[in-house]
């Protein structure tokens, strides 16, 4: 039995592991901004469930969270960077305002909680961090930026993490869903506040799109919830893990252009060069 934290588990993809994970028989500490949001999962496993408010961007209340979580089950086995929103704008368009805020939920939340359990995973000499991002961060579409970027840089600091702490017994993975059929792209999605016209063929069709494509995604989120936990449980946990078929159908393509495009390039790359 493991102890999982999970963030945003009152909806999506936080909502279906959380109940996964305590369904496999193991502990789970179920957050989200509002606690009666899951405290149903409590009431169905009373042993095992603790649920505690969280809203990642207070950053003050996150080790307070971790300390009652390490208080009732003795220790955090896994943490889940899950809770988050998605954000479509136009560069030009954008807020910083929303920005920032979205970065701070994207990144300095979940970096926050990563520094909050890595002490008791270094001390026992285990631990795994699942850090969700998206597989958007490679095709970036037009109004995705801000949030692709903050994907992005949460990648970039799980990528230098695990060289950090592998070394200490601690597994970080990141996950790279596609679509799967939750609230990301109805209630939870949030949009510039005043569009400009210019970008109605660009982003703002692809405000459009997604409009339609909510309801119809391909994924299902308890079976992304089964995919994550034999990931974590796997004797070797891999490094990132795309979850979806169309995640596949997205991400394959941009790899294989951007090898093209390094070798149609290469003469200039070498080019800059001491000559030897």
């Amino acid at each position: 039995m493991t102890t999982w934290f999970i963030t945003g588990c009152s909806t999506g993809l936080g909502r279906a592991l959380a109940e996964a994970v305590l369904a496999a028989g193991h502990r789970a500490v179920v957050t989200a901004r509002d606690r009666a949001s899951v405290e149903d999962l409590v009431r169905r496993h009373p042993e095992r469930a603790l649920a505690l408010t969280l809203d990642v961007t207070d950053l003050d209340r996150i080790p307070v969270a971790v300390r009652e979580a390490e208080s009732r089950f003795g220790g955090i086995d896994v943490l889940v960077n899950n809770a988050g929103y998605g954000f479509r704008s136009a560069v030009e368009e954008a807020d910083l305002d929303d920005v920032d805020r979205l970065f701070s939920t994207h990144v300095r939340g979940p970096v926050r909680l990563i520094q909050a359990v890595l002490p008791q995973m270094r001390a026992r000499g285990s631990g795994t961090i699942v850090n969700v991002s998206s597989c958007g961060v490679h095709l970036a579409g037009a109004g995705s930026g801000f949030y692709a970027g903050a994907k992005a840089a949460l990648e970039g600091v799980s990528n230098s993490l695990r060289k950090e702490v592998a070394p200490l017994g601690v597994d970080v993975i990141v996950i790279e869903p596609g679509g799967f059929r939750t609230d990301f792209s109805g209630r939870s999605l949030t949009q510039s506040a005043e569009p400009i016209d210019a970008y109605a063929g660009t982003a703002g069709l692809r405000r459009k799109e997604n409009d339609t494509a909510h309801g119809t995604q391909p994924g299902d989120p308890a079976r992304a919830a089964q995919a994550i936990i034999a990931a974590v449980e796997a004797p070797e946990s891999p490094t990132f893990l795309l979850l979806g078929s169309d995640a596949v159908d997205i991400v394959v393509p941009v790899l294989e252009t951007q090898l093209r495009e390094i070798e149609r390039w290469k003469h200039l790359t070498v080019s800059t060069d001491y000559a030897s």
